[in-house]
């Protein structure tokens, strides 16, 4: 049995989509463990593109169980919605093969409007967030007045759980001039759906003790990147859960002797999307092919991602913290045509050099890369499958990142299909 924790080592966007799809074709189980629909992964298979947002990826497999852990705040309308989606493309939701836990917190119509209502008013002060509901929801989960999927099995619990949280929205709401939100209505609108929801839902760690006791592989796939979490990631410009390693057994109900093997998503260049420090952003004609050859378009809000080199250090680091032990190397394509490819090695901060990313943001926000250059190739690696294969310069690249972040490669892709990737170490069979 080997149980792997799939992460992002940027800023999201990495491609974890395409991996965690090409892993769960051999695990058992695969488990969402945090975030929201505020994060999607885009998966194609046989010409087929899904685009999920709140669904685990092993959900277009057959013959997988597909989890959503207590970590995950769920917007039920928006999951009923995808799964609408997902079925009229020919994949099959229900009871056997997809699991919420009962412990997972709701996301409710006052988030979404309170996530919009903050980010307007904070003008050049915004943090940039997908404004829907992420957030409050979790502020309401940690504040002890949030709606679990347990508490729409009974009217009469849920009534309460409505008072207690809508005393607490409605007297921001009133002093923010804005409509207070009716209990009965809401309470009605959350009957409506309630069976749709509860028929999946299930103690999720129970189940999972019960999958570990028959060495079925699973899957803990995250969602985001590591430079967006709550603690260690570009605060205030970040999530509001924790996207490192450790996050899934929290965000599941399993001990961290759970985990064999952490993997690490790691694109061939950095992007970001959203306000906050980005210390390698081009924003020249370099910036604008990165975007254009990679498609670097949010798969939940299309915004257009910002691009940059690769920085070393940045991924060292978000390694270090999460414990990663190999990393798959994605959209390594996108950098074909350039003359010369240039990786983050240190960074000046008040003119003094550091080999870390520091904590604040006014440093963040100061620190200044300094880059080593490398010959570009100048000829295709789409296809490639075999590490041997790739341009000499290419190698040159891989290798040497490979040798500054201190963490193996483990894959490279090369391109959107599943198929075009080149495997070093398949990290199910270590």
């Amino acid at each position: 049995m080997k149980n792997i924790v799939v992460v992002g080592s940027q800023w999201g966007d990495e491609g974890k989509g395409k991996i965690v799809d090409w892993l769960s074709e051999q695990a058992d189980i695969v488990i969402r463990f945090q975030g929201g629909h505020n994060a999607g992964h885009t998966l194609v298979i046989d010409g087929v593109t899904y685009k999920l947002r709140l669904l685990p990826s092993g959900i277009v497999r057959k013959n997988k169980i597909s989890i959503i852990g207590n970590g995950v705040v769920v917007d039920p309308w928006a999951l009923l919605e995808e799964i609408e989606e997902i079925k009229l493309k020919g994949v099959d939701v229900n009871i056997d093969n997809f699991i919420i836990s009962e412990a997972a917190n709701l996301i409710l119509p006052f988030h979404r409007e309170m996530d919009e209502i903050r980010e307007d008013a904070a003008g050049k002060s915004k943090i940039g967030t997908t404004r829907r509901g992420i957030g409050p929801a979790y502020e309401d989960k940690v504040g002890r007045r949030s709606i679990r999927v347990m508490d729409l099995r009974s009217e009469k619990n849920l009534d309460q759980r409505l008072e207690s949280v809508l005393v607490h929205h409605n007297a921001i709401r009133k002093g923010l001039g804005k409509k207070i939100f009716k209990k009965e209505q809401l309470k009605s609108d959350l009957l409506k759906i309630a069976p749709k929801i509860l028929q999946f839902s299930q103690p999720v760690w129970l189940k999972i003790d019960n999958f570990k006791k028959q060495k079925k592989k699973i899957l803990f796939e995250g969602a985001q990147g590591i430079l967006l979490d709550v603690d260690h990631g570009t605060y205030p410009y970040v999530t509001s859960s924790n996207t490192v390693a450790s996050s899934a057994a929290t965000g599941t109900g399993c001990g961290p002797n759970s985990i064999n093997y952490v993997l690490g998503i790691t694109k061939a260049y950095t992007t970001r999307v959203g306000e906050g420090p980005f210390p390698t952003e081009l924003t020249n004609s370099v910036g604008e092919l990165l975007g254009t050859r990679g498609k670097e378009f949010g798969t939940v809000t299309s915004r257009k991602r910002r691009c940059g080199w690769f920085d070393g250090v940045l991924v060292r680091q978000t390694i270090k913290i999460s414990g990663i032990n190999g990393i798959a190397l994605t959209k390594l394509d996108v950098l074909d045509e350039l003359d010369e490819i240039k990786m983050c090695i240190e960074y000046e901060l008040h003119g003094e050099k550091i080999d870390y990313f520091p904590a604040a943001v006014d440093d963040q926000l100061n620190i200044k890369p300094i880059y080593k250059t490398f010959a570009g190739w100048k000829t295709p690696t789409n296809k490639i499958k075999n590490i041997n294969d790739l341009p000499e310069n290419a190698k040159k690249y891989i290798f040497a990142i490979e040798d500054f972040i201190e963490s193996k490669i483990s894959s490279i892709s090369t391109s959107p299909e599943r198929d075009d990737t080149i495997l070093v170490e398949n990290p199910f069979e270590i």
